[in-house]
């Protein structure tokens, strides 16, 4: 029986503070929750989602910077976490400079993708954290993924940016990837009291239609606090609205 191809989403939007590293830990751990085994690439140097998943970037042997710059087999990096079925690939602050050490590497934008590619039969989803920022450890993310997505904050110049975003997807997809495509986006910190989170959304929604899931994230204090305790919000506080919001999400992206 031919085993199905898992599905790789780089989790990217040049603007910082909306919520990508929130969506990766959360929807990948309600997706391992439901049975799936799941990786998560912690790409950016900041290492939020190897903190938030409970592991200290600080105190690991190896990592990501290890896998693109000195060729270190990726299987000898990846860390289980506390959630059955959820792995993590963790970054280190080493990663910083990796930005400027990969200009000169041959293959310098598929470097990602070449060791992803040595463990892939063992996942069914893969989420890639990428950095707030368009340098080569995004280009790494999008090139080793088949589709993106993007999370957006239902606030003012939500969709600033995300143009810009679309066209660079679309220069990966010519040059480097093609199958790559934008297939998710994300509403996330919805105040349902505000005028404007209904008017962001609906614009959102009337721009990308049915790329937009129906399940929207809320804003919440517990949300933002489950981090700092290194669990997602599924674990932290399971009975909270955030976390029945990312179980709904998780279903939603699985029957996709």
């Amino acid at each position: 029986m031919a085993t199905l191809k898992p599905r790789i989403f780089a989790v990217a939007n040049q603007k910082g503070g909306v919520g990508k590293t929130t969506t990766t830990i959360n929807l990948g751990a309600c997706i391992a929750q439901l049975g799936h085994r799941v990786l998560i690439v912690d790409l950016d140097p900041q290492a939020n989602a190897t903190r938030g998943l409970g592991i200290d970037s600080r105190l690991v042997d190896h990592s990501l910077y290890d896998v693109l710059l000195h060729e270190f087999p990726i299987e000898d990096v990846i860390e289980p976490v506390s959630v059955k079925n959820l792995y993590v690939v963790p970054s280190s602050l080493d990663l910083a400079g990796a930005e400027i050490e990969l200009v000169p590497a041959m293959n310098r934008e598929r470097k990602l993708k070449l060791a992803l590619d040595t463990v892939l039969d063992d996942y069914q989803f893969v989420f890639i954290d990428c950095p707030p920022s368009l340098g080569l450890l995004t280009i790494n993310g999008l090139t080793a993924a088949s589709e993106v997505l993007v999370p957006v904050q239902t606030e003012y110049y939500a969709l600033e940016g995300l143009g810009l975003l679309i066209r660079n997807i679309e220069l990966v997809t010519r040059n480097l990837n093609p199958e790559l495509h934008l297939s998710t986006i994300v509403l996330g910190m919805v105040d349902a009291r505000t005028k404007l989170s209904s008017q962001v959304s609906d614009e959102v929604r009337s721009h990308f239609g049915d790329k937009v899931c129906r399940q929207v994230i809320p804003r919440a204090v517990r949300l933002s606090e489950a981090p700092s305790f290194g669990q997602p919000i599924s674990v932290f506080d399971p009975g909270s609205r955030a976390a029945t919001a990312y179980r709904t999400l998780a279903k939603e992206v699985l029957d996709e």
